[in-house]
């Protein structure tokens, strides 16, 4: 099937575009010079459809552009913007990996709205660079989509691990008072209640909540009116504030014009630091994910402390085998982060001189990580651990032939004594309570008395 094509041009002369395409040449020619890697994320899309409404509502309100031209931006943002994703796409083809600052992808937005406009009201028309565009940069209006994408990024995150969070409580109450061996260094430790275990992992997931709920709030500064080099040349006066109060307004968020402009520009410490705090979280869902599955496995041969829902059959080649799958999409996911932590750090150090270059890749890195913890976490909580329960038995049964509860006899008779018992117990096979009665140090009655694997956890002080 033939594609028919129209001409237009640009600065550097013309361009055949496809017929029915709504964007112009600059996304054409960068169709066709950078053509690896993913697509330009949709948020970032979303993102500059919603600053370019802004824009027009700040230019009009400030006599900067006619009513006329403003309400066809705002018409034409938000038909596009009322597209479902899958409809969306066809109109910004762009790659990631492009020029640093995101200025194809900036003026791909800028394309599609004047034509979209120009589908609304054949008689008006809209220029990308002079209307559409108008007070703006790539240099600023990229960068300000990138915090705002960000922000609503870091959002779905916090509600995954609020959810897994309460997954994990209900868990802590309904085996608040089961008695497990403890483990520390990988060797038997003293006893603790399952309850309190899994309260440690709770405590670790609200630590991390309150680092991103901390560090999330400096994606609220917005670098827009600062435009090619910071000192926002060809922006109105007040611009930047009107822009910022039209997208809190749109977002519902308290963003802010109130930053400095080349910091803005140059650096992008604020999503590097706020992913820094998505690599801790993946690294402790990884310990966690990890503590999980190990506990549970067996079910003959390992720890079969817990019970992991059989979700799919777990081999190809060995019948009724049950894998913990969504731990291990978890803890994959988790070293996705981490690695993206490494690209986001040396993507950010290039700020060279008055704008950092690496634009695309920075948000495109930090949506990806945010994207793989959201979906592998809500994954986790509802597939492994909502259906997990436990194997009283297995843990009493530990619980009994631990050495460790000897520490509950120091107190009384000293440690090396404790010690001496302990030894005795692993070098002839004999139970604890065996050893401590054949040493002759304790009797029958103060090891009953002493040794309370439940009153060691200290449960009910």
């Amino acid at each position: 099937m033939m594609v028919q094509y129209r001409e237009e041009a640009d600065t550097l002369g013309t361009v055949k575009v496809p017929a029915t395409a709504l964007w112009g040449p600059q996304t054409e020619r960068s169709r066709h010079n950078f053509t690896t890697g993913p697509l330009m994320p949709l948020p970032v899309i979303r993102a500059l459809l919603q600053i370019k409404r802004a824009a027009a509502l700040a230019n009009r309100d400030l006599g900067e552009l006619a009513e006329a031209k403003a309400q066809l931006i705002v018409q034409a943002t938000d038909t596009l913007l009322a597209l479902p994703d899958s409809q969306l796409r066809g109109d910004f083809p762009l790659h990631v990996y492009q020029t640093g600052s995101g200025t194809q992808t900036n003026m791909n937005v800028n394309e599609v709205i004047a034509h979209q406009a120009l589908k609304l009201d054949p008689t008006g028309e809209l220029q990308p660079n002079d209307d559409v565009n108008h007070g703006q940069s790539s240099n600023d209006t990229f960068p300000t989509a990138m915090a705002i994408t960000a922000r609503e990024a870091v959002h779905t995150v916090v509600g995954a691990v609020r959810h897994l969070v309460a997954e994990l409580t209900q868990k802590q109450h309904a085996y608040w008072r089961v008695v497990k061996i403890g483990r520390t260094h990988l060797q038997d430790a003293t006893p603790l209640t399952v309850g309190q275990e899994i309260s440690g992992w709770v405590s670790t997931l609200q630590h991390d909540l309150t680092y991103l709920e901390a560090l999330d709030q400096t994606l609220l500064e917005l670098p827009i009116g600062g435009t090619a080099v910071g000192t926002g040349l060809n922006a109105a006066p007040g611009f930047a504030e009107e822009v910022s109060d039209h997208l809190s307004a749109a977002y519902q968020e308290p963003f802010t014009a109130k930053t400095n402009k080349f910091f803005g520009l140059a650096a992008h410490s604020g999503l590097n630091v706020v992913h820094g705090a998505l690599k801790t979280l993946a690294s402790d869902l990884l310990k966690i994910a990890n503590d999980i599955r190990f506990l549970a496995s067996g079910p003959r041969a390992g720890y079969h402390e817990f019970q992991i829902p059989a979700n799919e059959p777990g081999s190809s080649i060995m019948p009724g085998k049950v894998n913990p799958t969504q731990a291990e999409a978890l803890t994959m996911a988790a070293t996705r982060v981490m690695g993206n932590d490494v690209t986001l750090t040396i993507a950010a150090s290039q700020g060279n001189f008055e704008m950092n270059v690496y634009k695309p890749v920075i948000i495109a890195t930090f949506l990806e990580s945010a994207d793989l913890l959201t979906g592998t976490i809500m994954g986790f909580a509802d597939k492994m651990v909502h259906g997990l329960t436990i194997d009283q038995a297995r843990m009493t049964q530990l619980v009994d032939q631990s050495l460790m509860t000897v520490t509950a006899l120091s107190p009384h008779i000293g440690y090396h004594a404790s010690a001496a018992i302990a030894q005795l117990a692993d070098r002839e096979g004999l139970t604890l309570r065996a050893a401590a009665l054949k040493s002759g140090k304790v009797t029958a009655e103060q090891f009953a008395a002493w040794v309370d694997p439940l009153k060691m956890t200290g449960i009910d002080q």
